[in-house]
């Protein structure tokens, strides 16, 4: 089965009481669901410039003091982790909240774009806008990447409205968030310059 048509649990059979200590209920219902996205941290393939895809891959040395970092950032503000359920944004949320009670959940739908035939090419030479709409050879498009994504956010909104939720995931879980929370094309979005930030925040009504 592919993993992004896997069946999922539903997310409020993990969500529990998440409620701060000293909040009450009532200005818990009153927040809109708040997203942060980060992205996972450097990989040994980042730093060759290889684009991964969906193959396996490991931090580097200087991915697990960024995923450190992350952690310094976010501990205390999100209410729940997601990741996808690939190495580099797992090992990044472990380092990151290693020890926190905190649900951590690894979905598929938050994956990297499968680049099929191209998985572990160089990054450079990657003809991403080629592939907007028209799927990698034996991979996906990024507009079947917004897809799965979409069904996601269903799910959040669902489940986690009036709640903090961190996404780490890749440059196309980030892509489709600016498309489906910020309006932006999609095009545009993955022909952008990338500029790293400490998150990116989408207010998301539910």
């Amino acid at each position: 089965m592919n993993p992004v048509d896997a069946p999922h649990r539903p997310f409020a059979a993990r969500r529990g009481n998440l409620c701060r200590s000293g909040e009450t209920l009532a200005m818990a219902l009153a927040m809109a669901l708040d997203i942060v996205y980060e992205t996972h941290s450097t990989t040994v393939d980042n730093e060759r410039g290889i684009a991964t895809g969906w193959l396996p891959v490991q931090l580097s040395a200087a991915g697990r003091a960024q995923a450190a970092e992350l952690g310094a950032r976010r501990r205390g503000w999100a209410d729940a982790v997601f990741t996808s359920d690939q190495s580099q944004a797992i090992q990044t949320a472990l380092i990151a909240f290693a020890g926190a009670p905190i649900p951590m959940v690894h979905d598929p739908r938050l994956r990297e774009c499968n680049y099929g035939d191209l998985n572990g090419s160089p990054a450079a030479a990657l003809p991403r806008l080629s592939h907007v709409e028209a799927p990698f050879p034996h991979g996906e498009s990024y507009r079947q990447v917004v897809s799965r994504m979409d069904a996601f956010l269903g799910e959040l909104r669902r489940d986690w409205s009036s709640h903090r939720v961190l996404i780490i995931g890749h440059s196309a879980t980030r892509w489709a968030l600016d498309c489906l929370l910020g309006g932006a094309d999609l095009a545009t979005a993955i022909a952008a310059p990338f500029d790293w930030r400490p998150g990116w925040s989408y207010p998301c009504s539910s």
